[in-house]
């Protein structure tokens, strides 16, 4: 049994102890409702699971890629300069909203794709850059397990998978959610009324994330 002060493995880099937190904080941050959980509901609740699935791995990429970024600095640049950060709300709060004004509007499926409900992985990929929360949790990741740190790469060796195996799982997960209540949410001989009520929810919990972020 491996001691909780006792490295794991062949990398040196991280204890037991550090690993079980590093697990909790994913746990508790990737599969709580948030911008990208909702839309993976959303997408794959309108679209399908296979329309779903681009946007469900860009967020994995786009995390990871936000995790090194933070880890080699750029955290730290950004909180430094106030308006920087306010211009990373603005950008992601606006585009939450509009999202949530073509949701709350769709009440078919065949018009998902027309309403414009399809966020590809390059775009997903991006929303990453503009999601406060994500930028939160790197944040807050690399200031409790990676800086200060003598072995950085190592470090990141251990983090970075971890926490992109928790972005890929939450979302697919909700994604899943989505994709199976699809049918039903069509109701009765495709009135949409299930999908509308639905997708104003789902609208809702966009516009009450978006003044979330802005409030951090």
């Amino acid at each position: 049994m491996i001691a909780a002060h006792e490295p794991i493995g062949q990398l040196p880099a991280m204890s037991a102890a550090e690993l079980w937190a590093l697990l909790a904080l994913g746990t508790a941050m990737s599969f709580t409702p948030g911008p990208n959980t909702t839309l993976s509901t959303a997408l794959a609740a309108n679209g399908g699971l296979v329309r779903a699935l681009p946007f469900v791995a860009s967020v994995a990429v786009g995390w990871g890629l936000l995790l090194c970024l933070c880890a080699l600095g750029l955290g730290a640049l950004i909180l430094a300069l106030p308006w920087l950060v306010w211009l990373i709300k603005a950008v992601g709060v606006g585009y939450l909203i509009w999202l949530a004004v073509k949701l709350a509007r769709t009440r078919q499926l065949a018009q998902a794709s027309d309403a414009g409900l399809s966020v590809g992985f390059r775009l997903g990929i991006t929303l990453q850059f503009v999601n406060i929360k994500a930028w939160m949790l790197a944040l807050a990741v690399v200031s409790g397990w990676v800086a200060g740190q003598p072995d950085l790469g190592q470090r990141i060796a251990w983090v970075l998978p971890v926490m992109m195996l928790f972005a890929l799982s939450s979302n697919l997960t909700y994604a899943l959610i989505g994709s199976l209540l699809r049918h039903w949410l069509a109701g009765p001989e495709g009135s949409g009324q299930r999908l509308l009520v639905f997708n104003r929810l789902m609208a809702a919990v966009l516009v009450l994330t978006a003044g979330w972020m802005l409030s951090r």
